[in-house]
């Protein structure tokens, strides 16, 4: 099986050093690109044969990781992101989640959380979104929003969200089983989505479905 690649953004040379040493020795993990700060990665971008995915501390100087998750977003790069912070506040987990973060841990995490959230974002996308939502449903930005008009779902657009946001977190070539249809029908649903609302990912569509509580968990009973 091929490695999965990592690059890891911290400004603290040692926690760089202890983190590579944990990710080559839990899993087939290989550290292939470390920078001190938000800007020397977003300085050295398109990265050439870029990482599966980052590790981003959201604490450093000059650019948290969310200001990079937003400059990346301007950017319209594509990059995996997971954030790694000492606060779980839900303000900031709202807002790394809102510009493209892939995944968001605590830094008390264990090696064990660490390799689950790792494999997720890198074979599924994203790792546990629908969890994470559901601990900041008391922090809701748009508490105070009612639901847009016109969002109109046609009853298979709205089966596909409804698995999109399963806790399951099921893939796409899943949701066609249970569906019975095609990844390929999977995939226009999908698209049909992204261009009706401007939506631009998987995490977007979970985003979508809790700001306007159309599916479960967020749909209210």
């Amino acid at each position: 099986m091929d490695k999965i690649t990592i690059g890891i953004v911290d400004d603290h040379k040692i926690v760089r050093q202890g983190l590579r040493e944990l990710l080559e020795k839990i899993s087939n993990y290989k550290v292939v690109a470390e920078f001190e700060n938000g800007n020397d990665f977003l300085n050295a971008l398109p990265i050439e044969d870029k990482p599966n995915l980052f590790i981003i501390d959201y604490s450093m100087p000059g650019l948290n990781g969310v200001e990079v998750l937003k400059v990346l977003e301007e950017k319209d790069e594509e990059y995996k992101v997971l954030l790694l912070t000492q606060h779980f506040d839900e303000q900031i987990i709202d807002a790394a989640y809102h510009h493209g973060a892939r995944g968001f841990l605590h830094k008390n995490c264990t090696a064990q959380d660490l390799k689950f959230a790792i494999d997720n974002i890198a074979t599924v996308g994203y790792n546990n979104v629908v969890e994470i939502l559901k601990r900041v449903r008391k922090y809701d930005p748009f508490a105070n929003t009612e639901p847009k008009s016109g969002i109109k779902l046609t009853e298979r657009e709205y089966d596909f969200l409804r698995l999109v946001c399963d806790e399951k977190e099921y893939t796409y070539e899943q949701m066609a089983d249970i569906m019975s249809v095609s990844v390929k029908s999977i995939e226009a649903y999908r698209t049909a989505l992204f261009e009706k609302y401007n939506i631009k990912s998987k995490v977007g569509l979970v985003l979508f479905s809790y700001k306007h509580k159309l599916t479960p968990p967020f749909a209210e009973k």
